[in-house]
């Protein structure tokens, strides 16, 4: 059985203990992970320290050739990765092709880092005296990523990284890790020198590790909420800067003069696509007046439309669960959902799978009356659960958005734009879309929530990665003639 080693220094290296790896279509161990720890990642360390040295010092032309060819391999090889993220995670293999189109699209941002560090330099600020500024990468720095895109959100950070000067650690999920390995091989053939990206898998043990070691400068994670607090107080704590993106509860508000045909097929797709095992996933719907009882008639008719079956089959729009407990906890949640109140208008639980009857399945399901006492309004469940939450205006409608504790993404549909306006100014969540179910930024712009989504201040690539992996420095130079006379002053210095 294949076993999935550690990347360090330009090459594989194992480790001793390991863990499964599933196929979540069959449920059958198809891979061991090596598990590492704090050996592990403070070898990764020295091999990015020695790489940072040279790394920091190479052109800034060096380092864009090196993301122009790593860009054009993640092209050529989108098929090939696209097959190995859907047989580790579940999810189809157009929807893994997605999420390498949408990472590449970081990488080429990095490519045009070259005009994005451009300081800035004022003439003449006093009399001889002039001002310029500039940024520099910070050192060691490292990924925490999860399971839900093991290539498109670790691309989300050390392309800016490496970009920037940087050697970076990846720790990837150890449910679906291959990826990263593959990701590393591309990089070693752009001509990326050895040492620059690592990658080093395990659990806590090599999470910690990283977030206490001396030598790693910045953390990025993308997690739970939970988690997402844990790394930003370890990390902190150890001096570190940090990027903790946690947890959401996604909603999609429907006002009665929106196309509901619309509305519904994009809301289902923001549901239940990935098996709703997406940050930015749809996970309530607020049928506004008179939109609800329409607008669940057809949500039922689309969800019951979903194809589920094996990611690599051609036509299937909906995968597998990641996990057998992930399967387990997502149909409890239906479950105590009924328990509570909720009519259960499409039910997921119980789907087998022809062929692939020990898979992690479950259908989309879709809960009508829920209230926002109910734990699948309360809980992030993420998979195929769409809640809907009815109210009587789109004013009570972002009272309840903003009274949810999380703040990541939310979506309204409608055909008036006093109706958008108000709600895109008066709603209190990070990423905003209007008749966009997921609103996930271009890499130009920064992707980050609000609240509890957002652990500390620090968004997601985009300018905000750039300022993120570096720290920027201001000079103050005066080149005097050598017959001037310069008197210096014992007060404080101004610009005159």
């Amino acid at each position: 059985m294949k076993t999935i080693q550690h990347w360090i220094d330009g090459s594989a290296v194992p480790g001793s203990d390991t863990a499964p790896v599933f196929n979540p279509a069959t449920g059958a161990e198809q891979a061991r992970v090596v598990l590492g720890g704090s050996a592990d990642v403070d070898a990764a360390v020295v091999a990015a320290a020695r790489a940072f040295e040279t790394w920091s010092e190479s052109s800034l032309s060096q380092r864009t050739q090196v993301m122009f060819a790593f860009r054009q391999l993640l092209v050529e090889h989108e098929e090939e990765l696209g097959r190995i993220i859907s047989a580790e995670h579940g999810k189809t293999v157009d929807d893994a092709r997605g999420e390498i189109t949408r990472g590449r699209e970081v990488v080429e941002f990095a490519c045009g880092l070259g005009d994005i560090l451009k300081g800035n330099f004022s003439d003449q600020v006093s009399r001889g005296v002039d001002v310029h500024n500039f940024r520099q990468p910070l050192g060691v720095v490292a990924g925490i990523t999860p399971f839900n895109f093991p290539a498109m959100v670790p691309l989300w950070m050390h392309p800016i990284a490496i970009a920037t000067g940087n050697t970076f650690i990846l720790k990837p999920s150890e449910r679906d890790p291959s990826a990263a390995n593959f990701v590393a091989e591309l990089y070693k053939k752009a001509g990326l020198p050895d040492g620059v990206f690592n990658v080093v898998h395990g659990g806590k043990p090599a999470v910690d590790a990283i977030l206490t070691h001396p030598h790693i400068q910045a953390v990025s994670f993308v997690g739970s909420t939970p988690i997402a607090k844990y790394v930003h107080e370890q990390a902190t704590a150890h001096g570190k800067r940090v990027q903790a993106l946690g947890g959401a509860k996604n909603h999609a508000v429907v006002l009665p003069d929106a196309d509901l045909e619309f509305a519904a097929n994009h809301i289902t797709a923001g549901a239940y696509g990935s098996a709703g095992e997406r940050c930015m996933a749809v996970s309530v719907a607020v049928a506004v007046g008179d939109a609800a009882d329409a607008l669940v008639e057809i949500l039922q008719r689309k969800a019951r439309e979903v194809k589920v079956g094996p990611g690599d089959e051609p036509g299937v729009e909906m995968g597998p669960l990641v996990t057998k407990a992930a399967q387990e906890r997502v149909e409890t949640a239906v479950g105590t959902a009924h328990a509570q109140g909720a009519t259960v208008v499409v039910d997921g639980r119980g789907l087998k799978i022809d062929g692939h009857e020990d898979g992690f399945f479950t259908g989309p399901s879709l809960l009508d009356h829920v209230t926002t006492e109910m734990d699948a309004y309360k809980e992030e469940l993420f998979g195929p659960v769409l809640a809907i939450v009815r109210a009587d205006t789109l004013d009570e409608a972002i009272g309840l958005i903003n009274a949810n504790p999380y703040g990541n993404g939310t979506a309204l549909f409608t055909a008036s734009g006093e109706a958008a306006r108000r709600f895109q100014r008066n709603v209190h969540v990070g990423m905003i879309g209007v008749n966009v179910p997921v609103p996930v930024p271009m890499s130009y712009y920064s992707f980050g929530g609000w609240k509890d989504s957002l652990v500390g201040d620090s968004p997601i690539h985009g300018p905000e990665g750039i300022r993120f992996y570096t720290r920027p420095k201001v000079v103050t130079t005066r080149w005097p003639q050598p017959a001037q006379q310069v008197t210096a002053g014992f007060d404080f210095p101004t610009s005159s």
